[in-house]
């Protein structure tokens, strides 16, 4: 989070422009590649198969992240008296195609008791379904403000598709290598979404960019973005009710329902909107920011509930036959003794799922 708000700070007082810009741009292109390339070399196929046990879950989320998510922002075109005008009220809606995220929603899954490798397998899901959803419905929804044409989708293919199958192909000869050297990695991935944003926000300050985000707009835009995410938490919520998931699957559902991917987004936008991508890609990068503290927030909250729920009644020392030990998932992390229900978005805590 310090790192992206210096990096616009940085642009605004130093945008690359003249030589410099067509450097960055090049250099902003080379990374995106790269970026895709490392998610394809990451991801395992034989996790992701086996994730497809979770179809309610799975199917919750896609059809939240690519059905609810564009329906709640055409809405916000409709407010009235409109706080979004231009450029901003765009952006809000290409936020609404993006995909759900991986690293943030599995994070937070774990630290919340949920189920985590079903959060890993819905987010790369969506991830997937992304690279072809995003655009179409991109050029759908925003149609003149896009550059989607047969040279969009050639480059499209090229500067994310082509690079990401070619890390799945060479993966059983370099996945090793990469899991082995994850930290020294970590720069590679921040940096070049760093320099993304570098690149999409001096474009956008040479374009006047500070004229259009006023300080009554940027109020604004922050109102939009909270009542997205808690419709996108509640709805979530409820649909995972509505769909029987236990405890565990539900936090992963409302988790990686309701995020939307930074990694993702940034390099979709300069490949759709070119050098306007830099006042469209604020909602994102705000959005971002509010999801990871929200997340937080409930992450923690429903731990609590589920190690309150977990703890046996000091008046019975003897454990219960019946009950079920709690044991280690795959990934390192532990499963609740009992499922969390993550309708505490209500406030009133979470209580034991039945069975």
């Amino acid at each position: 989070m310090a790192a992206l708000a210096g990096t616009v700070g940085l642009a605004a007082l130093f945008p690359a422009s003249g030589g410099a810009a067509r450097v960055a741009e090049a250099a902003c292109d080379l990374a995106v590649a790269l970026l895709f390339f490392l998610y394809g070399a990451r991801l395992s196929t034989r996790e992701t198969l086996a994730g497809l046990r979770h179809l309610r879950l799975h199917g919750l989320v896609l059809a939240t992240t690519f059905g609810l998510f564009p329906l709640l922002g055409a809405a916000t075109a409709l407010l009235t008296p409109a706080p979004l005008t231009g450029p901003l009220q765009t952006g809000v809606l290409f936020l609404c195609l993006v995909p759900s995220t991986v690293q943030s929603s599995v994070a937070l899954t774990d630290a919340a008791g949920g189920n985590v490798p079903a959060a890993i397998c819905a987010g790369t899901y969506s991830s997937l379904a992304g690279l072809v959803l995003t655009p179409l419905l991109a050029a759908w929804l925003l149609g003149s403000h896009t550059e989607l044409s047969a040279d969009g989708l050639l480059r499209i293919g090229l500067q994310l598709l082509a690079p990401f199958l070619l890390g799945q192909l060479l993966r059983p000869w370099i996945g090793g290598l990469l899991a082995r050297h994850k930290r020294v990695l970590t720069p590679v991935d921040r940096g070049s979404i760093l320099l993304v944003v570098y690149t999409a926000f001096s474009a956008a300050v040479a374009q006047g960019m500070w004229g259009l985000a006023t300080p009554t707009a940027l109020l604004g835009l922050l109102a939009v973005l909270l009542a997205l995410l808690a419709a996108a938490l509640a709805a979530t919520g409820a649909g995972a009710r509505l769909l029987g998931l236990d405890g565990p699957a539900r936090i992963a559902a409302v988790l990686c329902g309701s995020q939307k991917s930074l990694a993702n987004g940034l390099p979709m936008a300069t490949v759709l909107f070119g050098p306007e991508a830099g006042l469209l890609v604020l909602p994102l990068m705000l959005y971002h920011q509010l999801q990871l503290v929200v997340g937080t927030v409930l992450a923690g909250r429903w731990s609590r509930a589920t190690a309150t729920a977990a703890d046996p009644p000091a008046a019975k020392p003897t454990a219960d036959p019946g009950a079920t030990e709690a044991g280690p998932d795959r990934l390192g992390g532990h499963e609740p003794a009992t499922p969390t229900d993550p309708a505490a978005l209500t406030g009133r805590g979470a209580s034991p799922a039945p069975g």
